[in-house]
């Protein structure tokens, strides 16, 4: 009961809270989920304009990235806010994997460091945060490293959470794995690059974000 109690009076002043400041939704996950290309397809439907650059190389986000003053309408509601674009979050960054895609070795020790301080900064900038999306590639394994990492911050700060499986106009992506991996949230399938079951997106971001 006292916890029960605890947590109550936490979401309460965690709502007061909201109410007196910009609402901060953050992007997370794994490098090459999709981040910013949600990001950019969120943007261009609520702003008329992208957000940030996308490449098949890992880590071309390596800083955080802001986009102030986006409103969502959906059935005569609106959700006003700050979106956060964050580096992707890796437990290893070697150079080297960024010469095997073609980038020279000046080119790629930079981007290495550049991106161990993205990682760092996204991390930092957790504790910004009133609402996460973690953005997930769904062809992938759900169950890595990396994605328990997120989840294990996600959870120990009690940052309100939508898990988004991108690429799901991909063949080999699939919904429930990352619903089994993650039961405690809300999944939704997208293809953030083709716009797909963005509807729904936005449903569930005004629950999670409510």
């Amino acid at each position: 009961m006292i916890k029960f109690v605890g947590k109550f009076i936490k979401k309460v002043f965690r709502d007061i809270f909201r109410k007196r400041k910009a609402l901060k939704i953050g992007l997370y996950g794994p490098p090459n989920g999709g981040k910013t290309t949600l990001a950019n397809r969120l943007c261009l439907d609520w702003l008329g304009e992208e957000m940030g650059s996308v490449s098949n190389i890992e880590h071309e986000t390596r800083e955080v990235q802001i986009k102030e003053r986006i409103t969502v309408k959906k059935d005569n509601h609106e959700l006003s806010f700050s979106l956060v674009d964050t580096p992707g979050i890796a437990t290893k960054i070697d150079y080297e994997d960024f010469m095997k895609k073609g980038l020279t070795e000046s080119e790629s020790k930079k981007r290495a460091k550049e991106a161990t301080k993205g990682v760092i900064d996204a991390i930092r900038w957790l504790d910004n945060m009133d609402v996460v999306i973690v953005v997930l590639d769904a062809t992938k394994d759900p169950y890595s490293q990396v994605n328990i990492t997120i989840i294990g911050n996600l959870a120990a700060r009690d940052i309100p959470v939508l898990v988004v499986g991108n690429k799901t106009d991909l063949r080999k992506a699939s919904i429930k794995k990352i619903k089994a991996a993650f039961p405690q949230y809300e999944v939704i399938g997208i293809s953030a690059k083709k716009g797909t079951n963005m509807e729904e997106f936005y449903e569930s971001l005004f629950v999670v974000a409510g």
